[in-house]
């Protein structure tokens, strides 16, 4: 069986070809000649860097991989843009490069499309009642970022050559991964800085469970023209999340500050406009200030559930108290 993992050098995508290998996957990793190869060292990994910028150069890589080793059977678009100082890229990179990479792949058909989506593709769930964002609910994104993956949602399913998988995991962490990280480290030092008066509402996907995830819905023939959202089925108040973190480290005391909202996004706002200033993609900017603002990030995961039979191996305690060895064991904490 050949796949291909695009964006295979970052966070997730290392994880996915991991998990491919193991499987005993034909491995395509798809990535920049400026990527970070260090953790794709496995002798097995066949290496490709596509040409998403250009259709008939893209085209053209298709139809020579597909003389020389067939198509793929599976295909996994997780490639993306999170941070960038022009939100312009956001459209170009997730919804434009997609939509070339869905119109190469039509000449080799694989037999099923996944794209790496985001819960942000729905925008704010509802802060009254506080019930899951459904996937009968209407999409309504309020980030750049978010409106980015919607069309390129949009793009895969209204694409008819070969049937389709898209997942839309909430918040992704794990062994790597940098933005929460932050957090942990900003426990570590003894202070909690959270974002709003009132609480958040979030969910989790442990990395490894959404790698579990992906391969279910690949795997399962009769799963094909659908979408799911992806966490571990629990909800976490922002501050239980914090004081978990405090009891995995063992830090005695942390000073816990809640901000309000209208000085986050002036942070926000100062931020983006120095990382203008020094040509910087900054964490804190315009676009993650409606992540911060969002009170309510539930979502409904019975259809992936019943579906796929997918249930997590990492509740939150346990994903973290592996991220948090890894940290130390790398000397980032």
């Amino acid at each position: 069986m050949n796949i291909l993992i695009t964006g295979a050098s970052g966070f997730i995508g290392g994880f996915l070809v991991e998990e491919a290998l193991r499987r005993d996957y034909q491995v395509w990793a798809a990535v920049r000649h400026s990527s970070n190869r260090s953790r794709l060292t496995d002798p097995r990994i066949h290496f490709i860097e596509l040409d998403y910028a250009n259709q008939e150069h893209l085209d053209q890589q298709m139809k020579e991989q597909q003389a020389k080793t067939g198509a793929w059977d599976f295909v996994i678009h997780n490639a993306g843009l999170t941070k960038t100082i022009d939100k312009r890229q956001f459209d170009e990179v997730n919804a434009m490069n997609t939509s070339r990479l869905l119109q190469s792949l039509s000449m080799c058909r694989p037999r099923k499309f996944l794209l790496m989506s985001s819960l942000s593709s729905y925008g704010k769930g509802d802060e009254d009642t506080f019930q899951p964002i459904r996937l009968q609910d209407k999409p309504s994104p309020d980030t750049a970022y978010g409106k980015s993956k919607l069309k390129a949602e949009e793009f895969v399913r209204t694409q008819t050559k070969f049937p389709y998988i898209i997942l839309r995991p909430t918040g992704v962490y794990g062994p790597g991964e940098k933005d929460y990280f932050l957090a942990v480290k900003s426990v570590k030092q003894g202070l909690n800085v959270a974002a709003g008066i009132k609480p958040q509402r979030i969910t989790f996907i442990y990395v490894r469970d959404l790698v579990k995830a992906v391969f279910l819905a690949l795997e399962k023939k009769e799963i094909v023209n659908k979408d799911y959202f992806v966490a571990d089925g629990d909800v976490w108040y922002d501050y239980e999340y914090t004081h978990l973190i405090q009891q995995l480290l063992g830090r005695k005391r942390v000073i816990n500050l809640r901000v309000p909202l209208f000085l986050v996004h002036v942070g926000c706002l100062l931020s983006e406009g120095w990382g203008l200033l020094t040509h910087q993609s900054m964490t804190l900017n315009t676009d993650k200030y409606h992540i911060l603002s969002q009170r309510n990030w539930i979502c409904d995961v019975e259809p992936i559930q019943k579906d796929l039979g997918f249930v997590a191996d990492y509740p939150l305690q346990r994903g973290l108290e592996e991220s948090i060895a890894w940290y130390k064991q790398k000397g980032w904490l």
